[in-house]
């Protein structure tokens, strides 16, 4: 079983105080899109919120489960926490709300390739990892956030035994990598047209 988790817990400071999640895009908002990309390749999805009344703003989706945070107010690594705990599948794939464009070919790719790793992280380069566009094996990240100090993404992925996908390796399935687009702000959606038409699904990939 796979699974997904979503964090939407963020304060969407940078987007002048608005919801991220509920930008729309083709027609559709962020998180019905991320949504119906997901559904693709896992047999769950779980939006992980920040408190009840925020997972209230998602009931009218269809296909998710909400929870909130267990320990509130630490950013991606409570939500990490929550969502691993919730989570039925073996392995998880962790996205952040704010990324219209992902894509369930990349997802699949990354699933396909964790073997015996405790994550499979995606890496522009040594000092670039997308953390928030992975996949972890769930007992791994159970263990290492029971007992962890620092709140640090990337000193929890130097904690795993993580397998590093570059980036130009999965421009054979998505050559602009359109699938790491993110919006931080309102402006950022002026350009996101041009670099994300509707995705492929899954049933297109190529064989690698």
């Amino acid at each position: 079983m796979k699974s997904a988790v979503v964090l939407v817990g963020g304060e969407a400071r940078r987007a002048n105080g608005q919801e991220k999640y509920f930008f729309t895009y083709h027609g559709r908002t962020f998180i019905e899109g991320l949504v119906d990309s997901l559904q693709q390749v896992v047999d769950e999805i779980i939006l992980v919120a920040r408190d009840p009344e925020q997972c209230k703003r998602f009931a009218g989706i269809g296909g998710v489960r909400c929870i909130t945070d267990i320990r509130p107010g630490i950013g991606p690594i409570g939500g990490l926490h929550a969502g691993s705990l919730a989570a039925r599948g073996d392995l998880i794939f962790v996205s952040a709300c704010d990324m219209p464009c992902i894509d369930p070919r990349v997802i699949a790719y990354l699933f396909d390739h964790i073997d015996d790793y405790d994550a499979v992280i995606p890496r522009w380069n040594p000092d670039m990892l997308e953390p928030l566009h992975a996949v972890y094996r769930r007992a791994a990240l159970v263990d290492y956030l029971k007992s962890h100090d620092s709140l640090s993404l990337r000193e929890m992925v130097q904690n795993l035994s993580a397998r590093y996908i570059r980036v130009d390796e999965l421009q054979l399935i998505d050559p602009e990598l359109r699938t790491f687009t993110n919006i931080n702000k309102l402006e950022d959606l002026e350009r996101i047209d041009s670099r994300c038409p509707e995705s492929q699904p899954l049933d297109n990939r190529k064989n690698l």
